[in-house]
Order: C-alpha cells, then sequence, then structure tokens
C-alpha cells in the first residue's frame, strides 16, 4: 500500500503556521499531488463543533484535562474519518496543527505531565504520527504584534497571557530536542515568500 505524506504545521498563535500551511498545499497541488488541508480543532462535524467549546470565550471554566480530552475526542474523529482514509489511498495531508498542540498547550502551559499528554495523545491516533512537522518559531511579541494588525478578535487561547505563550513555546522547543528529524523549527520572524522557501527546501527533500 502507497501511503501519502503527512505534514503537520505548529506554533504559537500569530506565527503564522495557518498562512504557510496554506502555501503548502497551494504548491503541492500545482505540483499535481493529491492533497487535503485540515486543521486542529476541526476538520469533521464533530470537531468543529468540539472546537466551538474549545475556543469561545466561554461562562464555564474548562479544566486542563478536561481541555485535554475535547482535544483528544476531536482529534480521534479526524484521524478516523479524515486522516488516515486520505493516507491510505495515497493522499497528502497537510494539517494546521495536530497532537504537537497537546504537548505545548495542554502539557508545558496548562502544567500536566508532557509525556503522559504524549502517550493519550499517541492513543488518540492509533499510533499515527507526521512525516514531517514545521514548527514556525517567532518571539511572544512578534506574534502578538501580528494577531493585532489583523484586527481579528483573539479567542479563548489566543487571549491568554504571555507567559502562557512562552510556556507553549518552550513546549515547541522540548519537542524538538526529543524529534529533530521529524519536527523542524523554522524561523518565522522573515517574510511570508522567505519562510516559505525555507520549508520549500525541506520539502522537496521528501518529494
Amino acid at each position: 500500500m502507497n501511503f501519502g505524506k503527512f505534514i503537520t504545521y505548529e506554533g504559537i498563535d500569530g506565527s503564522g503556521k495557518t498562512t504557510q500551511a496554506k502555501m503548502l498545499y497551494e504548491y503541492l497541488i500545482g505540483l499535481g499531488f493529491d492533497v487535503i488541508l485540515t486543521r486542529e480543532p476541526g476538520g469533521t462535524r464533530f470537531a468543529e463543533a468540539v472546537r466551538k467549546i474549545l475556543l469561545s470565550h466561554n461562562d464555564f471554566a474548562i479544566s486542563p484535562k478536561a481541555e485535554l480530552m475535547l482535544y483528544l475526542a476531536a482529534r480521534a474523529q479526524l484521524v478516523d474519518e479524515v486522516i488516515l482514509p486520505a493516507l491510505k489511498s495515497g493522499k497528502w495531508v497537510i494539517s494546521d496543527r495536530f497532537f504537537d498542540s497537546s504537548v505545548a498547550y495542554q502539557g508545558f502551559a496548562r502544567g500536566l505531565d508532557p509525556e503522559e499528554v504524549m502517550k493519550t495523545c499517541l492513543f488518540a491516533t492509533g499510533g499515527l504520527k507526521p512525516d514531517l512537522t514545521f514548527f514556525l518559531d517567532v518571539s511572544p511579541e512578534t506574534a502578538a504584534e501580528r494577531m493585532a494588525k489583523s484586527g481579528k478578535k483573539p479567542d479563548r487561547l489566543e487571549a491568554e497571557s504571555r507567559e502562557f505563550t512562552e510556556k507553549v513555546r518552550a513546549g515547541y522547543l522540548w519537542i524538538a530536542g526529543r524529534e529533530p528529524e521529524r519536527f523542524v523549527i523554522i524561523n518565522g520572524e522573515g517574510s511570508i515568500e522567505s519562510v516559505f522557501e525555507r520549508i520549500k527546501s525541506r520539502i522537496k527533500e521528501i518529494i
């Protein structure tokens, strides 16, 4: 069976990962690849419903463990319904966030055990891991400036403190230290085009 490639994008909010994921999608389509672009949380009707709960400014609190479980449920559905069938049919899948987000956000920033978070994530995905993950690394200051310029109202996680964002970034760097072959740090401070050139050079190695 000829599996497709699974590429994910990670980063703090405002890092530019969503833009870069779309650019890679369009680039690969232009090369003739069959590609699916999805996001987390989301990508299925169930997961999009969970997304509203997770990212809305609710009038109730969500504990770190409950938050993690909601992400895991959305992720399990996305893998079973969209990602795995696509990969099995030979398609490439690009996802704006995947389980590394849980390690960084719920593990490092919310204070759960990162090792335990990773284990539960792998249970939710049935052991599925990305072939390649691009971590768009920018400073919290750059990310905050970009979000302010966008004019978009921050969601529940985007509205978290600078300290929270620093912990998320530390979590991503921890993952990079553990899995340097899969988890690639990309300097996201430059122009959109220069960042994409860095990503494209790495993608060409696996095409």
